[in-house]
């Protein structure tokens, strides 16, 4: 374990899943929500709303061990029907589960999907926001103002990669990628985190718009 280690937090939503978790040690997740790959030598998983007491925090954690893409209905046969059946999953296989004591909380219900930290950052975390980077943070927060307003965004970390690039925002749009990042010197639309956030989301859609719209293939935040 190194302080620079990358730890890729996943929601779980079902207590099947959880099982599959602790029992058979391994965690899907959608290709889509992946592009770039799954950039980590941990993961750690947050328990949704489904888990009662447990809900709202991550109790446990994992090494990675081993990585496979599958069709959803090869890893879940009984679930052969799903309407996601036929889409591609990696299967990440993990080692032994780790209970993560005391757990990290969420006590600003913050909305959560995939969270990508440092391994320093996560064993001292004790709340969701300890995650961040103050560059991450701010990515995370204008990604998530423009998935309310309906644009399909997706994102990097500058916890993803060791070479610590900075966070983007992407956005495909009918005449290109919109990028957007907080590092002027990225080549991309400059997110100025002086600026207030209403401006900067307006900057925003007006360049979207610019390069012809987004291309609409949104994918729900509990897509698994």
């Amino acid at each position: 374990m190194f302080p620079e280690d990358r730890v890729l937090v996943g929601v779980i939503n079902r207590k099947r899943d959880l099982e599959t978790v602790q029992k058979e040690r391994w965690y899907r997740i959608p290709q889509v929500r992946m592009l770039n790959g799954v950039n980590a030598e941990y993961l750690a998983f947050f328990l949704s709303k489904a888990f009662g007491p447990k809900n709202g925090a991550i109790h446990c954690f994992a090494e990675r061990q081993g990585l496979e893409l599958l069709y959803r209905r090869d890893l879940l046969p009984r679930e052969i029907n799903h309407p996601r059946a036929n889409e591609v999953y990696y299967k990440v296989q993990l080692g032994p589960i780790q209970e993560k004591s005391p757990p990290i909380l969420n006590p600003t219900r913050r909305s959560i999907s995939f969270i990508y930290t440092t391994w320093d950052r996560f064993t001292q975390a004790h709340q969701i926001s300890d995650l961040y980077s103050t560059a991450d943070y701010f990515v995370d927060r204008i990604y998530h103002a423009l998935r309310s307003a309906g644009v399909p965004a997706n994102r990097t970390w500058s916890a993803e990669y060791h070479d610590r690039r900075p966070p983007q925002i992407r956005v495909l749009c009918q005449d290109g990628p919109f990028v957007a990042s907080p590092d002027p010197s990225d080549g991309g639309y400059f997110l100025d985190g002086q600026q207030p956030e209403d401006e900067i989301l307006a900057g925003i859609l007006k360049r979207i718009a610019e390069q012809g719209g987004p291309v609409y293939l949104s994918i729900p935040a509990d897509y698994l």
